[in-house]
C-alpha cells in the first residue's frame, strides 16, 4: 500500500508533454564547446596559458567581472583545452578548479590539491605546513604543469592570504614541476586587502570581462536553447524577454539561463506544450522572491527586528511610515523579547542598509520644524518576508505581536 502510494504521488506529474531535451545545458556548471561573444577573452587567456605547453609556468592571472559575464565558463573552457593539448604534446598539464566559497580555508584548499594527486590527507588534524609539504612532494615527483584555478578568490582571502603567499612562491621550492594560479573574482578591489608581496606576485596578468548586452545574451540563450529543448516548444517572445530582463540586471547571462530554465519547468508542471511570455514573467518573479528570501534569512537579528517592525506597520494598512514610527514599534519588540535596544540613529542606518539591499524603499523627506525623516515603504512580498523572519528563534516569539494604533510620529532625524 505504501509503495503504491509512493508511486501515485508522482503519476500526475508524469505527462506526455516533452519540453526538455537536456536541461543540464542550462545549468551554471555546464561549459559549452563555444562561448559566444567571448572570443577576445578566450584568446587573451590562451595566449598566457600556452606557456604550459612549452613546459614553462604561465604567469599568474587575475580575472575580474560581474556575476554572469562568463569568467568561470571561459576559464574552465581554456583549462580543458590546455589539458587536451597537453596530452597531444606529451606535456602533462593539470588544471584544478576550486570554488573558494566552498573550499574556504588554507587547510581545505591544500588538502584538496594534495588529494588530487592521490595523497591521503585527513579532513582535519594535520598541521597546515605538513599538508603543504605533501602537496609539494606529490607534484614534484615528475615534470608537470599545475594550474590552480581559484573561483571567488576574494572569499578565501577574507580568512587570510597565507595560502596565496605560499602558492605564489612555490616554484622556488620545486625542482621538476611548476605551478600557476588563476584567480577569479567579482570584486575589482579585493587585491587591496592582500599583502603587497602577494599582490605583486599574484597579479602578473589581469583580464577584465565586460557585462553582456541584451543582444549578446539572446545569442547565448539561442545556443543553449537549441541543445536544451525539443523543437517548437519556445514561443518566439521567450528568449528576447529573458535576455531583456537579464540585460536590465547588469548583463548577467546566468540570470538569463535561470529564467529560461525555470520558465520551461513551470510550463512542464502545468502540462503546457509551449513555454510562453507568462511563464517567463512568473519565473522572473519566483527568482526574485528566492533571492530576497536568502538575503533576509542572512540578515543580523537587529536588522530582522527593524524589518519586522516595518511589516507590522504595514499590517495596519499604512503604505508609508516614518523612521520614528518604525523605531517605536522596534523598541516595543525589543522590550518584549529582552533584546538590546539600539539608538534611533543606528536604526536609521539599518533602514538605509535595507534600502540598499532593495528590501525597503526609504526616501528622505522634510517635516518642517520637526526636521527630516525617512518615509519607508516595503519593496518585498509581505507574507514571504514575515515567514522567513519568523524562522529565527530569537524573532519567533513576536509571531503574534500587534503594532499599537497610536505610535510616536515626531522622532525625526
Amino acid at each position: 500500500m505504501t509503495k503504491l502510494g509512493a508511486i501515485n504521488i508522482f503519476e500526475k506529474y508524469l505527462t506526455d508533454v516533452s519540453i526538455f531535451k537536456d536541461r543540464g545545458v542550462l545549468r551554471h556548471t555546464y561549459t559549452p564547446d563555444y562561448l559566444p561573444h567571448r572570443d577576445k577573452e578566450v584568446n587573451s587567456l590562451a595566449s598566457i596559458m600556452v606557456a604550459a605547453l612549452r613546459g614553462d609556468a604561465p604567469s599568474n592571472i587575475l580575472i575580474y567581472g560581474k556575476t554572469g559575464t562568463g569568467k568561470t565558463a571561459v576559464a574552465k573552457y581554456v583549462g580543458m583545452e590546455l589539458e587536451r593539448h597537453g596530452e597531444i604534446c606529451s606535456i602533462p598539464c593539470y588544471v584544478i578548479y576550486l570554488n573558494c566559497e566552498i573550499v574556504d580555508t588554507q587547510y581545505r584548499l591544500l588538502a584538496h590539491l594534495a588529494r588530487h594527486f592521490d595523497k591521503d590527507i585527513p579532513m582535519t588534524g594535520w598541521p597546515t605546513d605538513q599538508v603543504y609539504d605533501e602537496f609539494k612532494k606529490a607534484i614534484d615527483s615528475e615534470q608537470i604543469i599545475v594550474i590552480v584555478m581559484l573561483d571567488e578568490i576574494d572569499k578565501l582571502i577574507r580568512k587570510g592570504d597565507d595560502v596565496l603567499y605560499n602558492l605564489s612562491r612555490i616554484n622556488g621550492d620545486l625542482k621538476k614541476s611548476r605551478v600557476s594560479i588563476i584567480g577569479i573574482s567579482n570584486d575589482l578591489k579585493f587585491t587591496d586587502f592582500l599583502d603587497p608581496r602577494v599582490k605583486s606576485s599574484l597579479g602578473e596578468e589581469e583580464i577584465i570581462f565586460p557585462p553582456y548586452n541584451a543582444e549578446q545574451i539572446e545569442d547565448i540563450l539561442k545556443q543553449r536553447a537549441e541543445m536544451a529543448f525539443e523543437p517548437g516548444v519556445l514561443d518566439e517572445t521567450v528568449i528576447p524577454l529573458c535576455a531583456a530582463f537579464a540585460a536590465r540586471e547588469h548583463g548577467d547571462a546566468r540570470r538569463a539561463l535561470d529564467i529560461l530554465r525555470i520558465s520551461a519547468e513551470l510550463a512542464e508542471r502545468e502540462k503546457s506544450p509551449v513555454v510562453d511570455e507568462r511563464h517567463v514573467r512568473d519565473a522572473r518573479y519566483k527568482l526574485e522572491v528566492d533571492r530576497v528570501v536568502e538575503v533576509i534569512r542572512t540578515l543580523p537579528t537587529q536588522s530582522k527586528l527593524v524589518l519586522l517592525s516595518i511589516l507590522k506597520m504595514a499590517e495596519r494598512g499604512a503604505d508609508r511610515f516614518t523612521t520614528g514610527e518604525v523605531y517605536t514599534i522596534y523598541r516595543q519588540m525589543c522590550h518584549e523579547i529582552q533584546m538590546e535596544v539600539l539608538t534611533q540613529r543606528r536604526i536609521t542606518d539599518l533602514i538605509s542598509e535595507l534600502d540598499m539591499l532593495g528590501i525597503v524603499n526609504a526616501m528622505v523627506v522634510s517635516k518642517g520644524r520637526y526636521g527630516r525623516t525617512k518615509e519607508i515603504s516595503l519593496s518585498v512580498p509581505h507574507n514571504t518576508t514575515q515567514s522567513v523572519l519568523l524562522e529565527d528563534y530569537r524573532v519567533k516569539p513576536l509571531t503574534n505581536f500587534t503594532a499599537p494604533v497610536a505610535t510616536q510620529t515626531k522622532l525625526y532625524i
